[in-house]
């Protein structure tokens, strides 16, 4: 842990010396994920409630020992930087308490944040534990909702597998509007649509918030990429499949990117695709696979078009010229309007134009890293049923196309400018939260 501590150490120096004023760190960039509960229970701390206005560095003593918590506080003191933490809390419980755990003790997965004078300022348990982490942890009885105050705006807090659902994520930005969303993750990559570079920009971009995210890197479990997004476009991020260097990334933001002239304007995300011809089922549109969920495609057979699919209620058209059309790539437009029941339950509604893995038909949904069909534009919407939609585009070799396309009010997608590398896909991801649980 002191050697995981020693690399975020080096990081936090350079951010403070090159003028930056908060620093997020990784999801599990400090204890790694290999450990039982029990394994892990010697290393967590008692981390206390933030009101009782603590800096461990100079009052190590106060509380029981805390060796992690004491450490951070003085990078963020010593360094004059808010520092972004992912621990581990335990707080002992007892039969009175009906939920308490059979060993005595609530563990959390746990987010901490510190001034920069050191102070404990937030602590977050994540909420929603991915697949085997609720062998490891807890989560807490309600969902929180995090929030601090700084001279640079109103942040709120969330972890990895909690931005896919309502709480606390969609209630943080939409209800509490905080400005910026701090996001440790260990985030594993799934093409076409939840690589995290991809998702996590698309998700700023869709909710209108700075966003910055710090994943693990571990090429061996596909988790790579992070950036620091804003509600316009990615203005740093690193991907890296090759090697297991890991990149500190820098940006500037707006502190309060709704008040800023370059915000994107409030979308109403079915008004042009409803006005559009309404689909009728096609002979030559097929199923496909992606990520278990049954889409419904149908292929872009001309070098030019408009074309439309649809699925239940949504209904996806897509305006488009290729720079040419290749014998060896087939490209689709593609619907799904349904609930996704792998690995989490939510329901979705998405509309796609992606590449196919090969000129196979049975192919098209399978994870493509490259394309060597450029656009010279697209124009992508429909007839969602969510206000809560994510924009995606993403170019060969897992690269993001920042200031290359926009979101119009009307809910098109669309090339801003030509399209300077080959699409792999251009989506719209929607989430229909009310419709997870019926």
């Amino acid at each position: 842990m002191n050697k995981n501590m020693d690399i975020l150490e080096g990081a936090i120096k350079e951010a403070a010396q090159q003028g930056a004023r908060i620093i997020v760190t990784p999801e599990d960039g400090i204890y790694g994920w290999v450990f039982t509960r029990e394994a892990i229970y010697p290393y967590l701390e008692d981390i206390p409630d933030p009101e009782v206005n603590w800096i461990p560095c100079t009052d190590p003593t106060r509380f029981a020992p805390a060796p992690v918590l004491e450490r951070l506080s003085c990078m963020a003191r010593n360094n004059s930087i808010y520092v972004v933490a992912n621990i581990g809390d335990k707080k002992s419980c007892n039969s009175s308490d009906p939920s308490c755990p059979s060993d005595g003790r609530y563990q959390y997965n746990t987010n901490v944040v510190f001034d920069s004078e050191g102070k404990l300022v937030a602590r977050y348990h994540k909420y929603n534990l991915f697949m085997s982490e609720e062998e490891q942890f807890n989560y807490p009885k309600k969902p929180e909702a995090v929030t601090f105050e700084t001279p640079f705006g109103k942040f709120g807090i969330f972890t990895c597998f909690d931005i896919l659902f309502w709480e606390p994520a969609v209630v943080l930005v939409s209800k509490l509007q905080v400005d910026t969303v701090l996001f440790p993750t260990a985030w594993m990559n799934v093409l076409p649509f939840l690589s995290a570079v991809e998702f996590h920009s698309g998700w700023a971009m869709g909710m209108r918030v700075n966003f910055l995210a710090s994943n693990t890197h571990n090429t061996i479990m596909s988790m790579t990429g992070s950036g620091i997004y804003a509600p316009d476009g990615a203005r740093a991020y690193y991907y890296n499949m090759k090697t297991e260097d890991g990149r500190l990334l820098i940006a500037e933001l707006d502190s309060h990117p709704r008040l800023s002239p370059a915000s994107p304007p409030a979308v109403s995300w079915s008004s042009y695709a409803s006005r559009v011809e309404k689909c009728i089922p096609d002979e030559r549109d097929f199923s496909g696979l992606i990520f278990y969920d049954q889409f419904t495609f149908t292929e872009l057979t001309k070098p030019e078009g408009s074309i439309t699919v649809c699925q239940k209620d949504l209904h996806c058209h897509l305006s488009y010229k290729m720079a040419e059309k290749r014998e060896d790539e087939v490209y689709v437009l593609g619907a799904f309007d349904g609930l996704h029941v792998v690995e989490g339950q939510y329901y979705l509604q998405i509309c796609t134009l992606l590449k196919c893995k090969s000129t196979d038909l049975s192919t098209c949904g399978q994870p493509v890293e490259t394309a060597q069909t450029k656009f010279d534009m697209f124009s992508l919407s429909g007839t969602f049923g969510t206000n809560y939609v994510f924009p995606e585009v993403l170019y060969s070799d897992v690269q993001l196309a920042p200031g290359e396309f926009e979101v119009l009010n009307d809910g098109r997608l669309i090339s801003k400018t030509k399209p300077t590398k080959p699409v792999v896909t251009v989506t719209l991801f929607g989430r229909w939260y009310e419709k997870d649980h019926l």
